[in-house]
């Protein structure tokens, strides 16, 4: 009886699909840091659309309609566990370590970093496992860029 309970359980487990695409799992992590501060910005927008492109292979059409999903999926999230376990099945660590630059791209937008966007970016990579290393040279690396801009 207990064998045929595992077995039950074991199946409906594989049956299971992730709830987000990689994809999408990309936008709602990138729109996090748009929304962190609850100031946004055009700049932040632009920066979330042109940060996305890098990481998506869609057209702008397919873009926009995932910009905005991905924007409502954040927003209606609880969490950023469930996004971070997709990125993690799909990607390998310099994809994760582009993520975490496209995240300080979208902070550093407006010329100003918020202490939650900070924040935010590093429980992201940190579930992404991405060395503290890696945050700090993305983070200064993308402050650097946007001083010489």
């Amino acid at each position: 009886m207990l064998k045929q309970f595992l077995t039950l359980f074991e199946d409906a487990t594989k049956e299971q699909k992730p709830a987000y695409s990689f994809e999408l799992a990309t936008a709602a992590l990138l729109s996090e840091i748009v929304n962190a501060d609850n100031e946004v910005t055009e700049d932040e927008r632009k920066a979330y659309q042109q940060q996305l492109k890098k990481h998506v292979n869609i057209d702008d059409e397919a873009l926009a309609l995932l910009l905005e999903e991905g924007n409502q999926t954040s927003e209606d999230a609880i969490d950023v566990v469930q996004f971070t376990r997709v990125v993690n099945e799909h990607c390998g660590s310099e994809e994760k370590a582009n993520i975490i630059r496209s995240l300080w791209t979208i902070a550093y937008a407006d010329k100003t970093l918020a202490p939650l966007e900070e924040s935010t970016i590093r429980q992201i990579a940190d579930l992404l496992y991405v060395p503290h290393s890696q945050f700090i040279k993305t983070k200064l690396d993308v402050k650097e860029r946007q001083a010489d801009d």
